[in-house]
């Protein structure tokens, strides 16, 4: 179960690393791919805002690979399960503000990993 707990961190990590790059350097061109049906001039005039979220999305990923790389299991895990939780909440809250998908996207992986913690320390 370890493994596949490091796993689902790593993939989490790099949906976040991912979300970064697309957020703070490609916003106006593959944002606007990945967001279809708005303008130009929407993507232009929101560049700071997105790339204010893809910074914070850095420090999610950042986390998550902290965790990873920690030599103290218990440690790790906890780490992990805090910056888990944070992605699972921001999933829950994307649902209900913005779209369900992002809680598919987001909030389910999350989620898998934080009851993957929970049921390996019962």
């Amino acid at each position: 179960m370890e493994y596949v707990l490091k796993a689902i961190v790593l993939l989490v990590a790099i949906q976040h690393l991912f979300f970064l790059w697309f957020e703070m350097f490609a916003w106006e061109t593959f944002g606007a791919k990945l967001f279809k049906g708005n303008s130009k001039e929407y993507y232009s005039k929101t560049k700071s805002m997105a790339a204010n979220q893809g910074l914070y999305n850095g420090f999610l990923a950042a986390g998550l690979i902290w965790s990873l790389l920690h030599a103290d299991p218990y440690f790790s895990q906890q780490v992990a399960l805090f910056f888990l939780s944070c992605v699972l909440i921001a999933g829950i809250f994307g649902a209900y503000s913005v779209s369900k998908k992002i809680f598919i996207v987001q909030g389910i992986p999350a989620l898998i990993g934080v009851l993957l913690i929970v049921i390996s320390n019962l």
